[in-house]
């Protein structure tokens, strides 16, 4: 079988967002595993700027009880 890879692309520089904010749950959720664990940014394919941040935001959700710290 041959594997195509596909360029990864940060989501945050593609829809120019300013800011990530902790309030938006349903984003954040988007890059936290079901074991809630955050997704590496070579996965995930955000740039260091924008990962730094996510993780800083997610954190802060979880912090709040926004988001659980682990499904399980």
């Amino acid at each position: 079988a041959v594997l195509t890879l596909r360029k990864r692309f940060c989501r945050f520089c593609a829809d120019k967002m300013h800011a990530i904010d902790y309030k938006d749950v349903k984003r954040l959720e988007s890059f936290i595993r079901e074991r809630g664990n955050i997704i590496p940014s070579r996965f995930s394919g955000n740039c260091a700027k924008h990962q730094r941040i996510l993780v800083e935001e997610i954190k802060q959700a979880r912090f709040l009880s926004l988001i659980p710290y682990s499904r399980y």
